[in-house]
């Protein structure tokens, strides 16, 4: 299920680190974990939809690659995000 453009923008707004930031870890995780949660309730419904369900492992593993860079690189910023997108719990 695609994010529609409002929800987007309002997401990239909401993590952005600065003015018209689109492609930071940050902003490309919390898209990710909305794309993740739209597929996971659309999977409920339908059970034997396998190709969304590859699609979903594959954008959970490209959201895990990116937290991992940044739980690295830059701990603060890992922390913030997992705690506003209420990861890990």
């Amino acid at each position: 299920m695609p994010i529609n453009a409002e929800r987007k923008k309002e997401l990239i707004q909401e993590f952005a680190i600065q003015k018209g930031d689109s492609g930071s870890p940050e902003v490309q995780v919390a898209i990710l974990s909305e794309h993740i949660r739209n597929l996971t309730e659309h999977l409920k419904a339908h059970r034997k939809d396998y190709t969304s369900r590859r699609g979903l492992l594959m954008m959970v593993g490209q959201r895990s690659k990116l937290l991992g860079y940044l739980r690295k690189r830059h701990p603060q910023r890992y922390q913030g995000v997992i705690s506003r997108l209420g990861l890990r719990r």
